[in-house]
């Protein structure tokens, strides 16, 4: 938990060193959701020590902690229908920047998820991934935006993984570094080509 709280703090300078309202704006954004997912996994931490008399959430077999530690990994990673926060985020802040919370800010929520996938539940994971994967790709349709284009890939992208993981978390390692990969080398084109629409 602490190591995603530090994952979390450390980009917030990196977002704002733009002094501009926009970049203030999605900082602001990402650190109240990050905040809040953070205190979710931390209830729910709560009350599985409650219920179980252990803090660790790896063996638990609690509806109502897995539950609630799933809706705050979503949140955390920007999975639809926790998705709204991300796109106006990644909008607001430079390239590179982009590129970081695309990317390396992904990595420590994909390893917690990869931690509990085992008793998550599979239905839900399987609903939430096909979801997100769908109204990714609807609404990345209708863009302009390439920052914004980039966030609704993202979320379709994560939609994919969760639906691999349900199935076989070799395939969703594997689908989460071809992910990394492409999206560090888009994202690299347009910060420098500066494309910031498509008609650019």
């Amino acid at each position: 938990w602490l190591g995603l709280e530090l994952n979390t703090l450390s980009i917030l300078p990196i977002m704002m060193k733009h002094h501009h309202p926009r970049a203030t704006e999605a900082a602001t954004k990402y650190f109240l959701i990050q905040a809040t997912a953070a205190a979710s996994i931390l209830f729910a931490s709560t009350i599985n020590a409650w219920q179980t008399g252990h803090w660790s959430l790896m063996h638990n077999n609690s509806t109502t902690t897995m539950t609630l530690a799933t809706v705050a990994i979503m949140m955390k990673l920007g999975i639809a229908p926790m998705h709204l926060w991300y796109p106006e985020a990644l909008q607001g802040i430079p390239m590179n920047t982009a590129m970081l919370i695309s990317t390396w800010q992904k990595i420590a929520p994909l390893t917690f998820l990869y931690l509990l996938h085992s008793n998550l539940n599979p239905t839900m994971m399987l609903t939430i991934g096909l979801i997100s994967a769908a109204v990714g790709g609807w609404t990345g349709l209708n863009q302009t935006q390439t920052r914004k284009i980039m966030a609704f890939s993202s979320i379709a992208h994560m939609g994919w993984l969760l639906v691999a993981l349900n199935f076989n978390p070799h395939l969703a390692t594997l689908t989460a570094i071809l992910y990394l990969i492409a999206t560090t080398a888009t994202f690299t084109i347009l910060s420098s080509t500066t494309t910031k629409t498509i008609t650019d």
